[in-house]
């Protein structure tokens, strides 16, 4: 009976929330969070932190799928302001 590899994992996705300039907010999705913050600083990033670079990383959860990161961020997004970080349970 001729062997099977297994099916490859799908590359994970995560939601991340970054604290700007201002003390506002920027939720966005990324294979590499850490990368991805840094295209931010630079620059490189959403129009919304060139107008308001990022100062850190707040949160980030994992997600299977860019879908599921996707439906997450829409989520993330309609919250107000005090509830974004309770999404990720973090304690401000």
């Amino acid at each position: 009976m001729p062997r099977t590899l297994p099916e490859p994992q799908p590359t994970p996705y995560w939601l991340y929330l970054l604290e700007c300039e201002g003390g506002v907010y920027y939720a966005g999705i990324a294979l590499d969070v850490e990368q991805r913050f840094f295209q931010h600083v630079f620059g490189l990033g959403a129009k919304f932190t060139r107008a308001r670079p990022p100062v850190r990383v707040l949160a980030a959860r994992k997600y299977a799928s860019k879908g599921d990161a996707l439906r997450a961020e829409i989520r993330v997004k309609a919250l107000p302001r005090a509830r974004k970080l309770a999404f990720f349970n973090v304690v401000a």
